[in-house]
């Protein structure tokens, strides 16, 4: 009888413990919902309270605060400032040297940011650099990015030249260094932190722009991108930033990659997009295309030298690169036509000499053949530069009586001598043409090359683009 009743008690026992503890759950996950629910009103209300000095104590109050004794709205106010800083440890956004960037992104005002680079744009390295920390005050940093990409491409319909319109080659370049930036500012996060920047939701909408965009590179020529296609460069980095590569077939994003081998960030995206092993494939193409110089740089990144020697890939393209065109052997091509396949030649040594300096290939390739032979090439260029200028005629000057010099009076009495059928002004002497300087024929060497480089690679800037004018970010 005494053990039917002790268990009984037990029973009650453990039953109040229960719902004391299911109780404090409850209660727990009430305050967790409204921490969550007011950070987040008071983000996209951006209100900017300035409580440093305070910070401790209104963090130690909104960890003991019950929900029954104060009203949500009194739980935004005193938490608002506490949600970024959960997040991340964003002190060092008071020591950015562009302090605007930083209420900018507090605003999540994607337009004024664009405005802002734009309007700096001669400060681009430095900005870049303090992007990735001004983001930890947005309320949602990846949704801000996201929003920066709209106007990416020109609406259907549009009179406007996309590829020609200097301003919209500027957006698609900040488009693509600001998810350059949130990528910066992820691969300092841990995993947990990341989910908090990057949600579903932000995912979601990052799948629906890339679906957009995709169809739309269908058509990209890879002659004509030369490596260097702004438009597969920002589908690459939004599905590589954003996570959502899963969402595509990777062979398809291995065909991009050659549309980007011209910039340095081609190896980085591959690495974040898991294509490692698509490499040699990609390679492959680069090589059928005359592109062996991009086909070199990427050997060097993925560790693939044993399988795809770069100096025979350097002596292959120079090989192809001085082959005479059929024009030029029959002697049909004008000297404009001589004068490409010159520039061309003089084009893929300098190529192949910086490319050998930048991977120290000095010792399996020599460089003094190719300097002597860019020489041989510059100095027959300005020599028949100077050859082919034509003297140009001098004014006509007035003597001090009035007689235009290298003219005789006209002589109006007629004169029944041997001399009448004379001409009755002299030559100008000032017209008269010598011939110049023997022209220096210079040996055709070379044919077309396939790899379309110009003879000056464009600067590449701190922030990782390469710049051309007018617009210069």
């Amino acid at each position: 009888m005494k053990t039917v009743q002790a268990q009984k008690v037990l029973e009650k026992q453990r039953a109040a413990v229960m719902a004391k503890e299911e109780a404090s759950l409850v209660r727990l996950q009430e305050k967790r919902d409204v921490a969550v629910i007011a950070i987040s009103s008071a983000l996209k209300r951006n209100k900017n309270a300035h409580v440093e000095a305070e910070s401790e104590s209104v963090a130690v109050g909104c960890e003991i605060f019950s929900v029954g004794e104060k009203p949500l709205d009194a739980v935004a106010s005193e938490c608002e400032v506490i949600g970024v800083k959960r997040l991340f440890e964003n002190d060092d956004v008071k020591l950015l040297s562009n302090p605007q960037l930083a209420k900018l992104c507090e605003e999540m005002d994607a337009g004024g940011l664009h405005k802002f680079i734009s309007d700096n744009r001669k400060n681009l390295a430095s900005i870049k650099e303090e992007i990735p920390i001004a983001l930890k005050v947005a309320g949602d940093p990846g949704r801000l990015v996201l929003e920066s990409l709209n106007g990416f491409y020109i609406p259907e319909g549009s009179n406007s030249d996309g590829k020609k319109d200097s301003n919209l080659l500027g957006l698609k370049r900040t488009c693509i260094m600001l998810m350059e930036c949130l990528s910066v500012l992820l691969a300092s996060l841990d995993v947990s932190t990341v989910s908090k920047v990057i949600t579903e939701d932000v995912k979601d909408r990052a799948k629906v722009i890339a679906q957009g965009w995709k169809p739309k590179l269908v058509d990209l020529d890879l002659d004509a991108s030369n490596g260097n296609s702004l438009e597969a460069h920002a589908f690459l980095q939004l599905v590589a930033t954003f996570g959502i590569d899963s969402d595509f077939v990777h062979e398809d994003l291995a065909k991009l990659i050659p549309m980007v081998s011209r910039r340095h960030q081609a190896a980085d995206l591959c690495r974040f997009l898991r294509l490692s092993d698509k490499m040699p494939g990609v390679i492959d193409v680069l090589v059928n295309n005359g592109r062996h110089i991009d086909a070199v740089n990427l050997a060097f990144a993925f560790e693939l030298t044993e399988q795809f020697s770069p100096v025979t890939l350097l002596k292959s393209y120079l090989a192809e690169a001085v082959k005479v065109p059929s024009t030029v052997k029959a002697g049909n091509s004008s000297p404009t036509s001589q004068n490409d396949v010159s520039e061309k030649e003089l084009s893929a040594l300098k190529a192949v000499t910086k490319c050998i300096e930048e991977h120290k290939l000095e010792t399996e390739y020599p460089l003094d053949p190719l300097q002597k032979r860019i020489l041989q090439l510059e100095k027959a260029k300005a020599d028949k530069k100077q050859a082919t200028e034509v003297v140009k005629p001098q004014s006509k000057r007035s003597r001090a009586n009035g007689v235009v010099a290298g003219y005789r009076p006209r002589n109006t009495t007629v004169t029944a001598d041997k001399n009448f059928y004379a001409p009755r002004y002299a030559p100008p002497t000032q017209y008269m043409y010598y011939p110049g300087p023997p022209e220096n024929h210079v040996h055709s060497f070379i044919g077309t090359t396939t790899y379309n480089m110009a003879p000056n690679h464009g600067p590449y800037f701190g922030n990782g683009f390469q710049y051309q004018a007018p617009y210069l970010h």
